[in-house]
């Protein structure tokens, strides 16, 4: 297959923001993919060339892509940085110099797919000495084969800005529409989407959606392989709490860390967090407590890893913890400085067993006889099972005076329903007006903040776009004992930015932060037609995905309440 063909996809894509447009042009697309028997090819429609759960990122900064341009095209620099920031779209600067290109592409070869996917996935794996210089290589030898139009998608998935408008739930609807008819669509799309719940990988789900419902129902999960984790919906008191899971319901305390999902398979354990990144080197101290003290040859616990100081016993909020997250030296160091406790609260797979579709209970009993509990290094949650409004508002109260954040409420017969919203388990904490919310944007700062990106334009999910709700200056640390620091946030944010204007620049979208807020209010100076007053960082959520941030809806929600 030619890259054209991609090509056009793309364009269609990029020239319609109707879903069902979207929908009917990558089902026709999937129908004429499928017959190539690459499967992994799906991949490239999110400007990738692994699956989901695979953390590795092509992860082109904005500097090699300008310097991969001026050498395949015959560009100075400079005005390559000139166009850039006129334009605001490196693909389109791609596209332009290379129509403008003055050496003949007479009889060359056209891209094929396979040479794109080929020379991508070399790009992503390259390491040690010499990698700017063979990335450069391999991008070039693809550039100069390339069409403008080529040259503007090449360019746009190096940086991991594809710009055509779709998720993965416009993909689940496309597969579904493609291999369904009209009749089994609807149920096809929830097995698709229950199916890329499990596997978080499109090409799995592709190749069996090709072959119909029975193949699809195959798929289950796998130690080793993350899966998005089940997810709460909020309640404002212990009432609502109820209606939601049923009485009686089991109360647990909700921890202030981080998700993990702990996974073994014969003697390999590996940990991910809720953004499905493998945390297993950062964690060697949780990997040893779960292969002393958790019976079992395979399983998927989901848990919640929570810092205590070492000095006091006492526990520490998540910003302290996040550090190790973030930091991939000094472990050693790290584990004696931030030493962690694992809560285990679930189990979803057990000694070759699915465990998903039992109900809570049973579940509950499984995880209290496999963990081997020790003070300050592993236990299973703390968990009532009540239908006493009073006794469950006792317990928040303890569970506050110890630290903790608030209490999750679980529906006892409920299975697990991962990646979803859905009503089997609730979060109840005090009233607090924060989102979390994506950084798009940012300006550089002045006087003793000069260099450092200081002012952040924060965004939220409107269905599968982002939208504006605001501009955030305040919150972050100036010292690194404090906290995240507004020069550790910079050098998070600089390899992201994809153009600059002046003191601003715009970012890829991946830094999920909480915000929090005195009100909100309609503001035709954002995109969501709403910003925050006030607005301030409480917390940098490095174990969080954009899947998880506010949505407009939440947005208008608030707004409606600060107006009561």
């Amino acid at each position: 297959m030619n890259y054209s063909e991609f090509v056009e996809v793309y364009e269609k894509l990029s020239s319609t923001t109707k879903r069902l447009e979207k929908t009917s042009i990558i089902s026709d697309f999937l129908k004429t993919l499928i017959k190539e028997g690459k499967s992994e090819w799906i991949y490239l429609l999110n400007g990738r060339v692994v699956s989901d759960y695979d953390s590795r990122e092509i992860g082109i900064s904005r500097q090699l892509a300008i310097k991969s341009i001026s050498h395949s095209f015959g560009v100075k620099e400079d005005l390559i940085v000139e166009r850039l920031n006129k334009v605001g779209d490196m693909g389109e600067v791609a596209e332009e110099f290379a129509n403008k290109r003055k050496q003949t592409t007479l009889g060359k070869k056209k891209l094929s797919v396979e040479k794109i996917f080929e020379n991508l996935k070399k790009i992503m794996s390259i390491e040690g000495k010499g990698t700017v210089d063979k990335k450069m290589g391999l991008i070039s030898e693809l550039l100069g084969s390339a069409s403008g139009k080529e040259a503007k998608y090449i360019v746009r998935t190096l940086v991991g800005d594809l710009r055509i408008g779709i998720a993965a739930p416009t993909i689940v609807d496309a597969l579904a529409v493609a291999f369904f008819g009209d009749i089994e669509k609807k149920k096809a799309a929830e097995r698709i989407q229950e199916a890329y719940d499990l596997a978080n990988d499109f090409a799995i789900v592709f190749e069996a959606a090709s072959k119909g419902l029975k193949e699809l129902e195959k798929i289950e999960i796998e130690p080793g392989r993350p899966i998005n984790v089940m997810l709460a919906v909020k309640v404002e008191d212990i009432q609502e709490a109820f209606e939601v899971c049923g009485k009686p319901a089991a109360i647990e305390q909700k921890y202030d860390g981080f998700r993990m999902l702990v996974n073994k398979k014969g003697k390999e354990i590996t940990l991910f967090t809720r953004r499905l990144e493998n945390v297993s080197s950062q964690f060697p101290d949780v990997v040893e407590a779960i292969r002393k003290n958790v019976k079992g040859e395979s399983f998927i616990l989901d848990s919640e890893v929570v810092g205590y100081d070492p000095k006091t016993n006492k526990y520490m909020p998540f910003e302290a913890i996040s550090q190790r997250i973030k930091r991939k030296y000094e472990i050693e160091k790290l584990i004696k400085e931030l030493p962690v406790e694992i809560n285990i609260f679930d189990v979803i797979y057990y000694n070759g067993e699915s465990k998903i579709n039992e109900p809570f209970t049973e579940r509950r009993k499984i995880v209290e006889k496999i963990v081997n509990e020790k003070k300050l290094v592993i236990r299973s949650a703390i968990q009532i099972v009540t239908g006493d409004e009073d006794e469950a508002m006792e317990f928040y109260r303890d569970a506050l005076k110890v630290g903790e954040e608030g209490i999750m409420i679980k529906k006892l017969d409920a299975p697990y329903k991962q990646g979803r919203r859905v009503g089997y388990m609730a979060k109840l904490k005090p009233t607090l007006k924060d989102l979390d919310l994506v950084i798009v944007g940012a300006e550089y700062g002045t006087g003793k903040r000069g260099g450092w990106l200081t002012s952040y334009i924060v965004a939220c999910l409107a269905g599968e776009k982002l939208v504006e709700v605001g501009k955030v200056s305040s919150g972050l640390k100036e010292k690194e004992e404090e906290g995240t620091t507004y020069n550790e946030m910079t050098k998070i944010l600089k390899p992201l930015i994809l153009s600059e204007d002046g003191n601003v620049v715009r970012v890829k979208p991946k830094v999920v932060v909480s915000v929090n807020y005195q009100n909100i209010q309609k503001s035709p100076s954002y995109s969501s037609g709403y910003a925050m007053r006030f607005p301030r960082i409480t917390h940098y959520r490095p174990d969080r995905r954009i899947d998880d941030i506010a949505t407009l809806k939440d947005i208008e929600k608030a707004s409606a309440k600060g107006k009561r």
